[in-house]
C-alpha cells in the first residue's frame, strides 16, 4: 500500500477524532441543571449564583450529653460536630468536611469555613436542610470563589435516640448521617 499526502491526512483525521471521542466519554454524562424548585425557600440560594461543584458527604455527626441551658438538673444531647468524606457523584472521593468550626476541605488544598444563614425541615429523623455563606476559600482550587453551601438530600444525622441524663453528662455518641453538599459560586 501506497502513502500518500491524502492517506496520511485520512488517517491523522480519523485518530484525532477518535481522541475526542474518547475524551468526551470519559468525562461521563452532562451535568443537568440543578432547581431549586422543591427547596423551601429560606434555603434557596440568590440569584446571580450558579451551581459549580456538587458532593455527597457520608460520615458521622457526634453528641455529647449536657446540663441543658438554663435548666438545671437536666440535661441533653448536644451538637459537638460532623466528620464526613465528600464524594463526587460517581462516589470518588474529592474531600472532607469536619469541624467546629464547620470547614470543607477538596483533597486539591482548597479550604473554607462559613456561617450559617438559614435552616428549614428536612423530615423526621433527618438533620435541617441549611444554607451558609462562604467565607473566602484558602488555597486554590475547587471551593475558591464558592459564595454559598447548600445541605440538601438529607439523611440521619439527627441527636441519639437514647436518654441523656445526670448519669451519662459528658458521655459521647456518634450518628451515621448523609447529605448533599452544592457548592455555589457567583456569575
Amino acid at each position: 500500500m501506497k502513502t500518500t499526502p491524502a492517506s496520511i491526512a485520512a488517517r491523522l483525521s480519523l485518530i484525532a477524532t477518535a481522541g475526542l471521542l474518547g475524551a468526551c466519554s470519559s468525562m461521563g454524562p452532562a451535568p443537568m441543571a440543578f432547581s431549586q424548585s422543591s427547596l423551601p425557600d429560606p434555603i434557596k440560594v440568590p440569584p446571580g449564583n450558579r451551581l459549580a461543584w456538587e458532593t455527597t458527604g457520608s460520615g458521622e455527626i457526634t453528641y455529647e450529653c449536657r446540663d441543658k441551658a438554663g435548666m438545671p438538673g437536666q440535661a441533653e444531647w448536644v451538637f459537638v460536630g460532623p466528620k464526613a468524606v465528600l464524594t463526587d457523584r460517581a462516589g470518588k472521593a474529592v474531600g472532607s468536611y469536619y469541624g467546629p468550626p464547620a470547614t470543607w476541605e477538596a483533597l486539591d488544598g482548597s479550604k473554607l469555613t462559613a456561617t450559617q444563614l438559614a435552616v428549614a425541615p428536612a423530615g423526621a429523623g433527618n438533620l435541617p436542610y441549611q444554607l451558609v455563606k462562604a467565607n473566602p476559600a484558602s488555597g486554590s482550587g475547587a471551593l475558591v470563589g464558592v459564595t454559598y453551601i447548600q445541605r440538601v438530600a438529607l439523611k440521619g444525622g439527627v441527636a441519639p435516640a437514647t436518654e441523656c441524663n445526670a448519669a451519662k453528662r459528658g458521655q459521647r455518641e456518634t450518628v451515621a448521617y448523609q447529605a448533599d453538599y452544592l457548592f455555589w459560586k457567583a456569575l
